[in-house]
C-alpha cells in the first residue's frame, strides 16, 4: 500500500509582473519548496488593490488552498473596505507602501523619492527590468531580506509564508 503525504498549499498573488518576479525570486531560495508546502504564485495583472482582491477571490472559489496571500501596492484602491473584503475572504494581505519599488528601496537602505519617480529610482537595482526573476538575485539575497525583516513587516510576513 502506498502512503500519501499531504502537502500544504499556498497561493500567493502578486499585483503585477514585478511582484510575481520578486515572489519567484524568493521561492528559489534553498529549502523553500522543501518545507512540505506547494507554493503557487499567480499574477493579478494590476488593477489596484480592489482588483487584486477580486481576482484572488475568483481564483480561490474554484480551488481550495490552505493559505492565500496577496502582495499589493497601497497607492491605488487600498481602503478599509478592501481590507475587510480580503479578511472576509480569508486572504492575507501583504502591503507594499506605497508600492513595491519603495518597499524594496527601503530594504536596500535607500530613501525612496517622489512616488512618480520610484520605478526609475528602483530600476538599477533590478538591472533595469523588474519583471525578470533573475534580476533580483544580486541585491535581494536571503541575508539581505532576513536583515530587512526587522524593520519591514511585509518582508517579515512574506518570509514567514515561505517558511524562512
Amino acid at each position: 500500500m502506498v502512503k500519501w503525504a499531504t502537502r500544504k498549499t499556498l497561493l500567493i498573488v502578486g499585483e503585477g509582473y514585478d511582484e510575481v518576479a520578486f515572489l519567484n525570486h524568493i521561492k528559489q531560495f534553498p529549502g523553500v519548496c522543501g518545507q512540505g508546502v506547494q507554493i503557487t504564485i499567480k499574477n493579478a495583472r494590476g488593477k489596484g488593490a480592489l482588483g487584486v482582491i477580486d481576482w484572488t477571490t475568483k481564483q480561490i472559489a474554484n480551488v481550495a488552498y490552505d493559505k492565500v496571500a496577496v502582495l499589493l501596492d497601497t497607492d491605488t484602491d487600498w481602503t478599509p473596505k478592501v481590507a475587510k473584503l480580503a479578511k472576509t475572504g480569508g486572504i492575507q494581505v501583504l502591503t507594499s507602501e506605497p508600492c513595491l519599488e519603495a518597499l524594496l528601496l527601503r530594504v536596500l537602505g535607500q530613501i525612496p523619492g517622489e512616488s512618480k519617480d520610484l520605478k526609475k529610482q528602483f530600476a538599477p537595482f533590478a538591472k533595469n527590468n523588474a519583471t525578470r526573476t533573475e534580476n533580483y538575485a544580486d541585491n535581494f539575497s536571503r541575508p539581505v531580506l532576513a536583515k530587512a525583516r526587522a524593520y519591514e513587516p511585509t518582508i517579515d510576513a512574506l518570509l514567514k509564508l515561505f517558511g524562512i
